[in-house]
């Protein structure tokens, strides 16, 4: 039965990381090699420290949007603050993943029941949860996929 299912038993396997240093052109191909949408970054030590997604690389790839502006009297007047174009602008030029590389991960423990990591991925509007161990370094992968696989998998008849 689903409900009695935790993220350990479902998650994916071994999982694939980066680190903030390595090339972008090298993340981009594991993504590309595995068919997979997003990566953990991890520090030396090995633990979660950011996320390298397909979003992300979709922002680099369409460029910097300066937003709505107005022209009056020959002067450009931004209706955003300018001043935060800078991450976006730093986006579009990086060249290593933690350039590119959101920190605001979303991650769970392998032991939490199935249907409250269902209802993390919901809430949040995220495609993944990175499944950490007691030093913050990823163990598993739980996506939206693995939890459909798993109801069809026990549905019971």
């Amino acid at each position: 039965m689903v409900l009695q299912l935790t993220v350990a038993d479902v998650m994916t396997q071994p999982v694939l990381s980066v680190s903030p240093e390595t090339a972008l052109q090298d993340a981009v191909q594991l993504i590309g090699d595995h068919h997979i949408s997003g990566l953990p970054v991890v520090d030396g030590e090995g633990a979660l420290v950011g996320e390298l997604s397909e979003q992300d690389l979709m922002v680099r790839e369409s460029g910097v949007d300066a937003g709505p502006y107005v022209m009056l009297l020959d002067s450009v007047i931004y209706l955003r603050n300018p001043l935060n174009w800078d991450k976006q602008v730093h986006q579009v030029l990086g060249t290593t993943v933690g350039d590119l590389m959101r920190k605001d991960t979303h991650c769970c423990a392998a032991d939490l029941p199935l249907p409250k990591a269902a209802s993390q991925l919901h809430d949040r509007s995220t495609q993944r949860l990175f499944v950490l161990d007691e030093k913050r370094a990823p163990i598993g992968v739980l996506t939206r996929g693995d939890v459909v696989r798993a109801l069809a998998s026990h549905r019971e008849i």
